[in-house]
């Protein structure tokens, strides 16, 4: 398989912002660390390993960019609203540096893959509604979906903007809503250990695509299904062999 590191200067962040790749074609497929981790993270709890046949056939190429979250939504000593804002400095680090560099880096013209695990099924979820003329797939594991988790109740609009469970309860723009009826829209949760929270929150986005006439997968796995890795891996396996069937590495 190949393997690169990679790192450049991000004038969004102020700082040197590292990444990998796994693999040398296919759909790129933007994975976003879980709490508290980074771009590392993906290959030492053997998601790679988990996505090696997708990769290797040439069906996906991985981009595992790091996170600020440390900064941004688990931060609780700085204001949500300054969390907020923060974190839209890394929303532009990956839409206006990382995005063009993975377009040169792969020639690919099509849309792009987010996932992750955890906060990372939040932030995969959250850059797909925002950008859905980048990504044209989600796969959500675990995720949580309302910023109150995290800020508590808030009135203010940056944090409102990154509230997946509210904004597009409101959302009327047909130019959005069109795209994401276009688009393959996983959420998976276990009903397990730790995994309460984005049990409650996928409920949630169920009622909500329900509303707005999105089709979505909804994937809620078993009393024994716990918010970790082994399930994780296991998760990930499935939903990439589903989607190879159909839709997995269409579009270059």
């Amino acid at each position: 398989m190949h393997i690169e590191n990679n790192s450049f200067y991000s004038h969004s962040l102020s700082r040197d912002m590292t990444f990998k790749v796994y693999g040398h074609t296919g759909q790129p497929m933007l994975v976003f660390p879980s709490s508290g981790g980074n771009y590392l993270e993906y290959e030492h709890y053997g998601m790679v390993e988990a996505c090696r046949k997708f990769i290797q056939e040439g069906l996906i190429q991985i981009y595992t960019p790091d996170t600020i979250d440390m900064e941004t939504w688990l931060d609780p000593s700085r204001d949500p609203v300054h969390r907020a804002k923060r974190h839209n400095d890394y929303d532009r680090y990956i839409m206006d540096e990382l995005i063009p560099y993975i377009k040169y880096d792969t020639g690919w013209k099509s849309g792009m893959i987010a996932t992750g695990c955890s906060i990372g099924g939040y932030h995969a979820l959250n850059f797909f509604l925002k950008h859905p003329d980048i990504f044209n797939t989600v796969i959500s594991l675990s995720g949580i979906y309302d910023v109150r988790l995290f800020t508590g109740e808030y009135n203010e609009l940056d944090i409102y903007l990154n509230s997946p469970v509210d904004y597009l309860r409101n959302l009327q723009d047909e130019w959005y809503l069109n795209r994401y009826r276009e688009s393959n829209i996983i959420f998976c949760t276990g009903q397990g250990a730790w995994e309460e929270d984005s049990l409650r929150d996928t409920r949630l986005m169920e009622d909500v695509f329900r509303e707005k006439d999105i089709p979505a997968w909804m994937d809620y796995w078993g009393y024994d299904v716990d918010h970790d890795w082994p399930w994780w891996r296991i998760q990930i396996q499935y939903f990439l062999e589903n989607l190879s069937k159909s839709a997995l590495g269409k579009g270059h």
